[in-house]
């Protein structure tokens, strides 16, 4: 191996996560892995309440097929949460991102209203019917996923993962270009979860394009490296 570089290091904190209190692991990442974003799931229950919670235990990740990964702990009793529940007895969902004009409403849903009254109807957020699945959208939202459940990972008595396919996605007007696809973040503008009560713009943006390994040789002056096997 080549000389690596030395640079002065400045003393910080480590962390044995095996050694430290859930919430003091919760406290740790939920605080540097930022901005999260933020999904705001619609379920409905066998009774037919609509169910609306906001999780940032939330990501894509996958096109083909198109998967994404909710993040769903219990109640501090342990008491399983009505989202889960729901998806557990019907296996569908719908995911909502959210926007500077949707934060409030996300975080009214975090409301611990009881499971007979469903947030949509308390907060008077107007809902659209599913397409691809019983469960409706939320009209007002910037972008609507309608979702399957492919599986759930148990992880214990307070954690789940929940997996699901998309099978359907909806935008407010002006959000995506027909032609390209592309997001217009003029229109969208969404927001991230940092830690505690804390949230984020993201109306600041810079663009960096992907090079190939030739093109930086090329800019840095590297020597390529030689032929043949490493």
């Amino acid at each position: 191996m080549g000389d690596l570089k030395q640079a002065p290091v400045t003393p910080g904190l480590s962390f044995d996560f095996a050694a430290l209190p859930p919430a003091a692991r919760y406290k740790l990442l939920t605080g540097l892995v930022v901005p999260r974003p933020i999904a705001l799931v619609t379920t409905i229950s066998p009774a037919g309440v609509v169910n609306a919670a906001p999780f940032s235990f939330f990501n894509t990740f996958a096109q083909e097929p198109p998967l994404l990964v909710l993040g769903m702990d219990a109640r501090p009793g342990g008491e399983m949460k009505d989202t889960l529940a729901n998806i557990r007895q019907n296996r569908a969902f719908v995911v909502h991102l959210v926007d500077e004009d949707s934060a409030r409403d996300m975080n009214d849903c975090a409301i611990d209203f009881p499971s007979a009254i469903g947030e949509p109807a308390a907060l008077g957020l107007a809902l659209a019917p599913g397409t691809h699945g019983p469960v409706p959208r939320l009209s007002a939202a910037p972008v609507a996923m309608e979702c399957r459940q492919v599986t759930t990972l148990n992880f214990g008595p307070m954690r789940d993962l929940v997996i699901g396919e998309v099978l359907a996605l909806h935008t407010r007007a002006g959000i995506i270009d027909a032609d390209t696809l592309r997001t217009d973040y003029e229109v969208f503008k969404p927001v991230g979860r940092l830690g505690g009560t804390f949230y984020s713009f993201q109306n600041q943006r810079f663009s960096m394009e992907r090079e190939s390994y030739a093109a930086y040789v090329a800019r840095t002056k590297a020597p390529a490296p030689e032929d043949g096997p490493a």
